[in-house]
């Protein structure tokens, strides 16, 4: 077994450290939508420029450049704005910096492949934890061909680091590409130009504390009235004081809105974003602001009631609770979702089974949810896998992100622990050691279910399997009944079972089982002790 690789410890997962909430503007008229099509295309043009003067800048980038943007922006639209927009430019130029980072590691992964691949001869199987070399003669051909593209590629992107140069599209490089396939995505030239310019808008808003209700620029009172901080261009818009826009009906948000309306009563700071959905025709408006860290609790804490073990698949949660000694009680549920569709879809369904993995985890009374710390970004590469695209495909659909960073957000909220553990060998070891036993006549046990199992067990720190291997010199109790149910740091755990003074029974007297420890002492067939075979004693205490 010295190919397996070591098992990381399992951890509490922390809390988010923000709260984001969206809510739909109504019944807005058709001076209001032109009013917020205006702003949003005059600050998007700014953030356009700004962005380009910041990808210039690169690695020379300085805070008295970025002093520097903001002074040219403000007359054009306003202090705050500008100080929205030139931080907009560089949060998405540092997220573009760690995509660049992460396409280098990847291009280099599939160079080290490709190139330890064709150094072997064809055919040569593989070792456990390295691939063998190619199967034909053909497709070395190709794979080589395919290494010095990808040689070019990464002296490109190399290049590129090392001068601090990104690419960034604003409206995203998916729409973008989208324009030269629409009659494959279904849309029209007019539509896709559309959603093209209502991508690129900016109408968002840094919140400050100690400003009136946490924002000067988009403000919402805690009755809901929403009012807009005009650029100067468009000052003549105004309908209310100071160039401001009043929108003719309020808002209310219905998930997390006691919360906000404390922070705005007590001015904290609060951020807002103005946006359009072309495909539903409707304005939505999002709410965020940060919150205090939640102090992590201790592992043994959050497991003092059990845990429930969760494994994600493509299409559903598998779940199954676990007592404190590591034993599956009760049946495993399913918690199923649909990923096809629009991305709205595809998020509901996320969520909604979230929420009642949530609601059936509050109903156990447990406190505590095992998961994996799943990380795909390097099993979903084509250099690895390319033979098995079956396999990449299952492994890219998994929302192991999207899934993650939700159930941690959600159950916070709930006072739930997420604990992540070392997803190394679960599938295997689960189907291995716990699917046969945990079927029934009534119940089939799925390999996902064991999965479960398994990840419970391991967040509890218990083995995947249910019993230690007996001694090695000997298959029977020669060494001590030896047992896994006990925490590692029991003293005595491997050794005899106590004596237990007293009669058992009505026919064991009180001194017997007095070499209850001695495996010699016992009447086994060879042994020094051995009685006749007509001679009938109890049995000891110890069995």
């Amino acid at each position: 077994m010295g190919g397996l690789r070591a098992v990381a410890p399992s951890f509490v997962a922390s809390a988010p450290g923000g709260v984001a909430v969206r809510t739909r503007l109504k019944h807005l008229s058709p001076g209001d939508e032109e009013v917020l099509r205006l702003v949003g295309a005059h600050l998007g043009s700014l953030a356009s420029m700004d962005l380009r003067t910041r990808c210039a800048d690169g690695l020379e980038h300085s805070g008295d450049r970025w002093a520097l943007r903001k002074r040219e922006l403000t007359p054009v639209s306003s202090s705050r704005w500008a100080g929205a927009i030139t931080k907009a430019s560089h949060d998405q130029w540092v997220l573009a910096r760690r995509g660049q980072w992460a396409h280098l590691r990847s291009l280099e992964a599939g160079v080290r492949t490709i190139a330890h691949r064709l150094s072997l001869p064809i055919g040569q199987k593989g070792a456990e934890g390295a691939p063998g070399g190619y199967r034909s003669r053909r497709e070395w051909h190709a794979k080589a061909r395919r290494l010095r593209v990808l040689e070019d590629r990464l002296s490109a992107v190399r290049a590129d680091c090392d001068a601090g140069t990104v690419h960034v599209v604003r409206g995203g490089k998916r729409l973008a590409r989208t324009r030269h396939h629409l009659p494959a995505a279904g849309l029209t030239e007019a539509h896709w130009r559309r959603r093209w310019e209502a991508e690129r808008w900016f109408c968002q808003a840094d919140g400050e504390s100690g400003k009136r209700f946490g924002n000067e620029t988009i403000r919402v009172s805690p009755e809901g009235v929403v009012s807009i901080k005009l650029p100067a261009p468009l000052a003549d818009l105004a309908n209310a004081p100071h160039g401001r826009y009043v929108l003719a009906f309020g808002v209310r948000f219905a998930h997390r809105g006691t919360e906000w309306a404390d922070r705005v009563e007590s001015n904290r700071a609060i951020a807002y974003r103005i946006h359009l959905d072309v495909g539903r025709g409707r304005w939505y408006l999002t709410a965020s602001w940060q919150i205090p860290p939640t102090a992590t609790i201790a592992l043994d804490a959050a497991l003092a009631h059990g845990v429930i073990g969760v494994d994600m698949n493509v299409d559903h949660l598998a779940a199954w609770r676990l007592d404190v000694h590591g034993n599956p009680t009760g049946g495993p549920r399913r918690f199923c979702y649909d990923l096809s569709g629009a991305r709205d879809h595809r998020d509901a369904q996320v969520r909604h089974a979230l929420t009642r993995l949530l609601h059936w985890v509050k109903a156990c009374g447990v406190r505590a949810i095992a998961v994996e710390d799943l990380d795909f970004g390097a099993e979903k590469s084509r250099e690895k896998h390319g033979g098995k695209k079956r396999f990449r495909q299952l492994v890219s659909g998994m929302p192991t992100g999207r899934l993650r960073a939700r159930l941690t957000s959600m159950a916070d909220h709930t006072g739930i622990a997420i604990i992540a553990v070392d997803p190394a060998y679960t599938s295997r070891w689960g189907a291995q050691h716990w699917r046969k036993p945990l079927t029934t006549r009534n119940r089939k046990t799925t390999r996902h279910d064991a999965a479960a199992v398994a990840i419970g067990r391991r967040a509890q720190g218990y083995p995947i399997r249910r019993r230690a291997a007996p001694p090695l010199h000997d298959q029977s109790d020669r060494a001590g009944h030896r047992t896994v149910q006990a925490r590692p740091g029991n003293p005595g755990r491997e050794g005899t079972r106590p004596r237990i003074p007293g009669p058992r029974t009505r026919s064991a007297g009180p001194g017997c089982g007095s070499n209850a420890g001695d495996q010699n002492a016992q009447h086994r067939s060879g042994r020094s002790a051995e009685h006749g075979p007509w001679q009938q004693d109890s049995p000891p205490l110890s069995l």
